[in-house]
């Protein structure tokens, strides 16, 4: 997951202020946020922080559960372990667009479950796919996942922390 922290943030979509397509930031925290990006994909973010004040994580992988037959409907072509293994893909093999940006997470259409599973290693990396604040290490990736994506996916050498 990456952190997108508020106006001063230059890579948060909340830098230039509100608007029709960051309003969800501004609301409450445990919200969903989706956008479309580059005109193909979905990205799904979670509201972190209070009324008023926007932030984000965007969700860029999560480790399937179950469902698994689901997913594959949504992107056939995917070998299993990919399925929800960077931002896009998560949304298409969730079937998520920005019809679901807004939603409660404690509701019964998009919501975030706990299995009390613990996460042996964090470790914080500069965020990917940006400009500016990419010196930023607000992308906490968990090292013994087979599903990171971008750097440190599948062996690849992940930065240390500083």
């Amino acid at each position: 997951m990456e952190a997108y922290i508020g106006e001063d943030d230059p890579a948060c979509h909340a830098a230039p202020g509100p608007t029709a397509r960051n309003a969800v930031m501004y609301g409450p925290p445990g919200h969903s946020y989706v956008y479309f990006i580059y005109g193909m994909y979905h990205c799904l973010n979670v509201v972190t922080e209070r009324k008023g004040f926007p932030a984000a994580v965007l969700i860029r992988a999560l480790e399937p559960v179950d469902s698994v037959e689901k997913m594959i409907g949504h992107s056939p072509r995917t070998p299993h372990y990919l399925l929800l293994s960077g931002p896009g893909r998560l949304c298409r093999s969730l079937g998520l667009t920005t019809a679901h940006s807004g939603l409660d997470l404690t509701g019964d259409r998009l919501f975030v479950e706990d299995h009390h599973e613990t996460v042996s290693r964090v470790t914080r990396t500069p965020r990917v796919g940006i400009r500016k604040g990419a010196d930023l290490l607000w992308r906490f990736v968990d090292t013994s996942s087979a599903v990171v994506s971008g750097p440190g996916r599948r062996g690849a050498k992940i930065p240390a922390q500083k």
